[in-house]
């Protein structure tokens, strides 16, 4: 049951970030892969921060940290994509 709500999490949190940032929007694969390494990087970043808490642990607060993670992984995904043209 955990794989499968992680997949869900992973696809919402790829699918809210691809509203800000990316024009096109990418399938089902694309949103899950995006959601589930941005989960890793949002968690890695709001831990440099200090975010902590129980806020943090809660499936609210899992999706925002994925969703704030791949913002920043399509925004450097973006700008490399920029500078190789």
């Amino acid at each position: 049951m955990n794989i499968i709500l992680t997949l869900l999490f992973g696809a919402i949190a790829g699918w809210l970030a691809g509203f800000f940032v990316v024009k096109e929007k990418g399938g089902l694969i694309w949103n899950i892969i995006i959601g589930l390494i941005g989960g890793f990087v949002g968690g890695w970043l709001l831990g440099l921060i200090g975010a902590s808490g129980s806020f943090w642990s809660q499936w609210y607060g899992q999706i925002i940290s994925a969703v704030i993670g791949a913002v920043v992984l399509l925004f450097i995904w973006n700008t490399v994509k920029k500078l190789l043209k």
